[in-house]
């Protein structure tokens, strides 16, 4: 095929998982705009909450507003669109879009990722190095480390996205999946993919292998820092600061790899994109749940909050 940049002529469709099966369309419509509504709730009253309590201001909490800020923007990136597609029972997404939707995928899941690796590192300071905490984790370091969440994320989104910008899609393209996934797309083009195929595992390796690293080895130094206290109370207070982000990154890189597992194991594409719903959309949705059920400190900011909230409408309504 003579090469050519036709992608301006391009549209993809968007399978999703149940192309087969129109009858149960309007249940998964349902389904996931209540998924959707809850988590954006969810991850809303956690942020709400820890900006009205002036006790929850400290790294931990300022990390995990960021996290749950992230989470919304993760899930409404591909949430919406899919909704859409389901109501107008059409699978259409333009080029411009699908290379957006995948430019924000990209940056919101690494940012996930990298803020989970700064939440360890931040419980590992406070559990090994108690005395330098407020020290080490001061409102600058706080304000740097999540500016260097931001800046790897979006520098790693815009090389990916630029790199997908320089393929050529000469026809209408089947995806299936319910978003823009780099993989699917790149694997569609009708160009050389070997640069980006080169870029994807690199950057892959540098930027969710070398993160999980840093849990392990933050988790590792935390381990042997409450083995190392003598009252089983204080062990229990101890673990008990770092249960709910423990919880979350099981839940997250679990998922993450039963869906790569997935996708290597077995072809079935419908398969692959079901396993993606774990962390794309159920993981966005649990992590308030987690949160507010395991730690005491967001569970009173809620209280506090939803008192707030109903002393203001009783107010409010007329008498």
């Amino acid at each position: 095929m003579e090469p050519g940049n036709d992608t301006q002529l391009s549209e993809f469709f968007l399978l999703g998982f149940s192309e087969n099966q129109p009858q149960i369309q309007p249940l998964i419509f349902g389904l996931f705009l209540s998924m959707y509504l809850v988590t954006v709730t969810g991850n809303l009253l956690i942020i709400m909450a820890i900006i009205v309590d002036s006790h929850l201001h400290t790294p931990m909490y300022i990390f995990l507003s960021n996290l749950s800020f992230v989470d919304i923007c993760f899930t409404s990136t591909t949430v919406p669109q899919m909704l859409v597609n389901i109501h107008t029972q059409s699978k259409v997404i333009t080029y411009a879009n699908c290379i957006t939707q995948m430019y924000f995928l990209l940056l919101f899941s690494g940012l996930d990722i990298f803020l989970l690796t700064v939440m360890a590192y931040d419980r590992y300071v406070a559990i090994c190095h108690p005395l330098h905490y407020m020290i080490i984790m001061n409102t600058r370091c706080c304000g740097l480390l999540i500016l260097a969440c931001w800046i790897i994320g979006v520098l790693n989104s815009l090389l990916h996205s630029f790199l997908v910008l320089r393929l050529s899609f000469c026809t209408n393209l089947e995806i299936p999946h319910f978003f823009c996934e780099l993989n699917q797309v790149v694997h569609q083009a009708c160009s050389d993919t070997f640069l980006n195929d080169m870029v994807i595992y690199i950057t892959a390796m540098l930027l969710a292998v070398g993160p999980l690293s840093g849990i392990l080895y933050s988790y590792s130094k935390i381990v042997s820092s409450i083995r190392a206290i003598s009252s089983a109370q204080g062990k229990y207070k101890a673990f008990s600061t770092c249960a709910s982000h423990l919880s979350v990154v099981s839940l997250f890189y679990c998922t993450l790899l039963g869906v790569y597992l997935s996708s290597a194991v077995t072809q079935n594409s419908h398969a692959t994109a079901s396993a993606s719903l774990m962390y794309t959309v159920v993981t966005p949705m649990l992590n308030p749940f987690i949160y507010s059920l395991r730690n005491k400190d967001i569970k009173t900011a809620l209280k506090i909050l939803l008192g707030s909230v109903t002393r203001s409408r009783a107010m409010d309504s007329p008498s």
